[in-house]
């Protein structure tokens, strides 16, 4: 947005002045190399076997003649639905992404990828890609230190295809939800005990059926019965980390869900650190235990002390904005936190390898065993894109790959030995 002069007037633009920074051409290359990913899919999904393919037809041809948009691109990293704390619908959230020119967009709920297919079938209407994601709730603390326990929130990031081990996350995150439900309770009756009345039924209403109720459907509930103004005094009195009416769950450690995110084929965040009392600390032990990258932008812009710990950490610098959907002047947009296309471009090059062979190791099992159970862990989010019941197991995988591959990926040596391994499988 550009700002105005003094009383208000609008400064004159310079003739032949300096506008807009030319880009360099590391940006260049790094802007090319982003858009080539975000619409690989914009290529087509036909595919079609070639007597020459060395993969017998599972290298789909669109992968033959790879072509990149100019356009620039915005990234939405962090943003949530009514599928956790979220006020929104997947399918309104991603509309809202189009308005404000998102071109990928990361859904990333608390504790639950439940809203993954329904934020993917959205996003095909408007040419939106989407990383499918979840924000995991944890707890970190020194064992000899009682005093540096606080809770830390982590962004996980997978492929198309999500989680290697699916089954695996699942439960993970399954057990937070429970908890979140006994803590939920535990602090309306503190509420209650204050003298600050809260029904438990509508606490479970507002957060929706089925979804695991947190602080926010609290905070809503305190702000409908008229004792607090609004979400954020709800909060500042009642709700805030160690507050009168705060209680909590039982989150894994965050070391835990970080080893558990890259042994599943996922790219692991630490998000808001500047919520954190001892943020360098946390980031040191995450960082041991496999931690990606962190947060340092938001909607005011790079932190530059968070900045300066991805740096010394040699960690990714990414951002979001958080996006409840909630409205009010203390929510950023969903996507306004702008990432400098160098900062996406790493994120990429770091999280394509890992996605990459995360597809294969599910590509290979479903070698090992075609079942439909394994079929279902390779089309699982995908379901609105492909036509599964008018082509074979073949036709779905190669339109999957389509989807989420470069042939120079689909084509180095290890994806070779698989695609030899599914060419039987289609051969018998």
């Amino acid at each position: 947005m550009v700002g105005g002069g003094q009383n208000g007037k609008r400064k004159k633009k310079k003739r032949g002045g300096c506008g807009r920074r030319k880009m360099t051409a590391e940006q260049a290359q790094a802007l090319t190399d982003v858009n080539e990913w975000i619409y690989l899919e914009k290529r087509g999904c036909d595919v079609s076997a070639s007597d020459d393919d060395d993969f017998r037809g599972f290298l789909p041809t669109v992968m033959m003649d790879p072509r990149v948009s100019d356009q620039r691109v915005s990234f939405e990293l962090h943003c949530h639905s009514i599928f956790s704390d979220g006020f929104l619908s997947p399918k309104v959230l991603v509309e809202k992404a189009h308005q404000n020119g998102v071109k990928v967009l990361a859904l990333t709920d608390h504790d639950t990828m439940a809203g993954i297919p329904e934020v993917q079938e959205a996003a095909q209407r408007y040419g939106i890609k989407i990383i499918p994601g979840v924000e995991i709730s944890t707890i970190f603390s020194l064992a000899d230190v009682p005093a540096s326990e606080e809770p830390v929130h982590i962004l996980a990031y997978y492929s198309s295809c999500g989680p290697t081990r699916y089954e695996e996350v699942e439960k993970f995150l399954a057990n937070i939800r429970d908890g979140r439900f006994i803590r939920a309770k535990n602090m309306v009756s503190k509420l209650n005990i204050l003298k600050v009345p809260v029904k438990w039924e509508r606490v479970t209403k507002i957060a929706g059926n089925g979804t695991a109720p947190g602080r926010l459907h609290v905070a809503r509930a305190l702000v409908e019965a008229g004792h607090v103004t609004d979400l954020k005094q709800a909060f500042t009195r009642y709700l805030y980390d160690d507050g009168p009416a705060y209680s909590r769950g039982s989150e894994p450690s965050a070391e835990e869900a970080v080893r558990l995110i890259c042994d599943t084929g996922g790219l692991a965040v630490l998000a808001h650190p500047w919520s954190l009392k001892n943020p360098a600390v946390i980031v040191r032990w995450l960082k041991e235990a496999g931690l990606h990258g962190i947060e340092t932008y938001r909607g005011d812009g790079k932190l530059s002390a968070y900045s300066d710990l991805a740096d010394a950490y040699g960690l990714l610098k990414l951002g979001g904005s958080d996006y409840h959907g909630r409205g009010g002047n203390h929510e950023s947009l969903l996507g306004s936190v702008t990432l400098p296309v160098l900062e996406v471009d790493e994120f990429l090059k770091l999280a394509r390898p890992i996605w990459c062979i995360a597809i294969r190791n599910i590509l290979e099992r479903y070698a090992e065993d075609p079942s439909e159970i394994n079929l279902e862990n390779i089309t699982r989010f995908e379901k609105t894109r492909i036509a599964k019941g008018t082509c074979s197991n073949k036709d779905l995988i190669n339109t999957c790959l389509s989807l989420w591959l470069t042939r120079e990926e689909v084509q180095t040596p290890e994806f070779q030995v698989t695609m030899s391994k599914l060419s039987l499988v289609a051969a018998n």
